[in-house]
């Protein structure tokens, strides 16, 4: 886990499901008096993320095209892009403009098991009906699937005072 959130707060909040020598976050240095902030030791936010993904294929035997990444916003990008590179699996979860761009999937849903099915889709090589059936063998059920691909458009008149543009009539 890399978050760009105080390494404390990741910790608290994953408690019994993420061991915290697996969690990577904002690291504080404190006043051993006061306990006020003096100082950031480590931000891993924007590049600091792609500093952090890199400190871990360094230490773990992992292939490129093995790094799955879920991102929701602009401290992402940076990541995203080192992903991409690798041949890694980027996958958004928001409805973000931005980072869908950069993403290979977009993934929309109020359930975090959702980010499995690019996963089985892309790395593993399902089919949807294996995904389908894998999910309802653990008691779950996809009760909607919709695969699109969204253009997102904005269309003006052009004011009668401007010209037209070169070659277009």
């Amino acid at each position: 886990m890399v978050s760009a959130a105080p390494q404390e707060v990741i910790q608290s909040a994953l408690d019994g499901i993420v061991p915290d020598d697996h969690i990577f976050g904002t690291e504080f240095r404190y006043d051993p008096e006061t306990g006020e902030i003096q100082s950031i030791a480590r931000v891993p936010a924007g590049y600091g993320k792609v500093a952090v993904l890199d400190e871990l294929r360094a230490a773990l035997p992992l292939s490129r095209d093995r790094i799955v990444y879920v991102g929701d916003g602009s401290s992402d990008v940076q990541v995203m892009m080192h992903v991409n590179r690798l041949d890694g699996l980027t996958i958004a979860v928001s409805e973000n403009k931005y980072i869908n761009q950069i993403a290979q999937r977009t993934v929309l849903s109020d359930d975090a098991l959702s980010v499995l099915v690019p996963v089985l889709e892309t790395i593993v090589g399902w089919a949807p009906l294996r995904i389908r059936e894998f999910f309802e063998g653990n008691g779950f059920v996809l009760r909607e699937w919709d695969k699109v691909q969204t253009d997102s458009l904005t269309i003006c008149r052009v004011p009668d005072a401007l010209p037209a543009a070169a070659g277009v009539a």
